[in-house]
């Protein structure tokens, strides 16, 4: 379920368009950052770029983010977008219903080309420029219909990193800076609206800083680039993954925060530690970088480097997730409309339908050292099947905090066939019994590919009250629900597997 981009009545543009088809203008690091994260979360890609063989490129950097992607979130995904490339633009901007430009950062070729583009676009198609420095309202310049011209700067790798900065231009309107926030939330990216543009932008400034200050203790021979990295790794950047600048050194004041901090040490702001001015690019100084940046590679090719660094983010992020901040807290939101969308696709509960079945597959870390899913994921697919029944009872967050929630008291599992890495599976779930406090669900997986049955998974649950620990009645209307999904089968054959134990008699006596 895609988002409907922006509100009507903004003055210039229609009301932006659905959007089903992410066009990439360029392709590139970037173009195959965005390519990967708009089509894990369920938007089609057509990508267009003047070499035709950057569609083996992209279509590489799509398969080697998607692992990294596929250990990001255990939330239900939609099914997965396609992706398509031309060489021709304005085959791209007919079919895209939301345009990201990914071209070199020079701004005449940039405003000759979004003039172009922008002649074949429909008007309520938003064109947003991956610019990390260049000011959007000389990218306007050149263009039909430029309020809907605005940047989304992001940053690598796309697919993981999920700030985006959004910065309008002098033309643009703020339906186009809505309809872009919009998008860039549904694909699980953090909008930040940049009040004013700035060359630069936001972080880029604050990174150039540190930049400069790099080259400078490079060409002076204060530290190499590894010991530079290691100040970061090793302290502030451990603090910056959940809190900026501005907050540490809130907390650095002690109880009066702020203000205590910048009377202590405001006088430092005096000391020469720091210059504004980049040295000279020297060969020596180049050369120095270059040689430093080699070492801390130790031989590792940039895949391997990308793959190393993809690891780390996505476990950082799962980390972060736990306590709701930062970059956590944005996949954390990611989630819930994730499952949000899921409930909304099922039949209502009401209507007395059976339950739709649970799609997934087998990711790379499910994996055992036979090469197949490992125990404890089959108990993951059928605890998502259960949280998709009772998100759709109505059985959610604040029902959970202000209620209670049903409690697995004891679980049966059988194994039936092999599941491989990659293989697509669905989950199939009936109620077989429900009273005041107890509830007994059957889950059966299957293959897709050929529907075999490869496991099932009976569950008793016990309703438990908020805060108690003890069971209590769960409310009338959530058993009611509960009921009718039940009845709706009723008919068929009780699950042979159903009931069962381990298979083996119990010893005498």
């Amino acid at each position: 379920m895609a988002p409907r981009c922006g509100p009507r009545g903004a003055p210039g543009i229609h009301d932006m368009r659905k959007v089903g088809t992410l066009g990439l203008l360029g392709t590139g690091v970037i173009g195959g950052g965005w390519a990967a994260r708009a089509m894990h979360f369920g938007i089609d890609v057509v990508a267009a770029d003047v070499k035709p063989e950057m569609e083996q490129w992209i279509r590489e950097a799509v398969a080697n983010a998607e692992p990294a992607l596929a250990r990001l979130t255990l939330a239900p995904l939609p099914p997965k977008g396609r992706l398509s490339f031309t060489t021709n633009m304005h085959e791209m901007a007919r079919r895209a219903d939301f345009i990201q430009e990914n071209i070199p950062e020079q701004l005449e070729l940039k405003q000759r080309v979004l003039g172009d583009i922008s002649r074949t676009a429909p008007p309520d198609v938003v064109i947003a420029s991956s610019t990390s420095g260049l000011m959007p309202s000389d990218l306007q310049a050149k263009m039909v219909a430029p309020e809907r011209l605005l940047v989304g700067h992001p940053f690598n790798p796309v697919y993981l990193l999920p700030l985006v900065e959004l910065v309008g231009g002098g033309q643009t309107a703020p339906a186009t800076i809505e309809a872009a926030r919009s998008f860039y939330t549904y694909i699980g990216m953090h909008a930040l609206h940049v009040r004013r543009e700035v060359p630069g932008h936001l972080t880029d400034r604050l990174q150039e800083a540190i930049w400069r200050e790099i080259l400078h203790m490079i060409n002076d021979g204060v530290a190499t680039t590894g010991e530079l990295d290691d100040s970061i790794i090793y302290g502030p950047g451990l603090r910056w993954a959940a809190m900026g600048t501005n907050l540490i050194y809130h907390l650095a004041g002690g109880e009066t925060g702020m203000r205590h901090m910048l009377h202590q040490f405001g006088p430092c702001l005096k000391w020469p530690w720091t210059r504004l001015e980049a040295p000279e690019l020297t060969e020596e100084l180049i050369d120095r970088m270059v040689k430093g940046t080699q070492d801390q590679a130790a031989g590792r090719s940039i895949r391997e480097l990308e793959r190393l660094r993809d690891d780390y983010l996505v476990a950082i992020q799962q980390v972060l997730r736990q306590y709701d901040i930062g970059a956590g807290a944005t996949l954390r939101a990611l989630e819930q409309r994730l499952y949000a969308d899921q409930a909304a696709a099922q039949p209502s509960a009401a209507a007395g339908a059976a339950l739709a079945p649970l799609a997934g597959a087998v990711r790379p870390e499910w994996i055992d050292y036979n090469g197949h899913m490992t125990d404890s994921r089959y108990q993951q697919a059928f605890g998502d099947a259960f949280d998709a029944l009772c998100r759709r009872v109505g059985i959610d967050e604040d029902y959970r905090a202000r209620v209670g929630m049903y409690y697995t008291v004891e679980s049966h599992t059988t194994h039936r066939a092999e599941l491989r890495a990659g293989e697509p599976f669905y989950v199939e779930t009936r109620v077989l019994a429900v009273d005041d406090k107890r509830l007994r669900l059957f889950h059966s997986l299957y293959r897709q590919r050929d529907r075999v049955l490869a496991a099932t998974g009976e569950h008793m649950h016990l309703h438990v009250g908020a805060g108690s620990g003890k069971t209590v009645p769960a409310p009338q209307p959530i058993r009611a629900q509960l009921e009718r999904i039940r009845d709706a089968e009723a008919a068929r054959a009780f699950p042979p597997q159903a009931g069962r134990a381990i298979g083996q008699p119990r010893p005498a006596g």
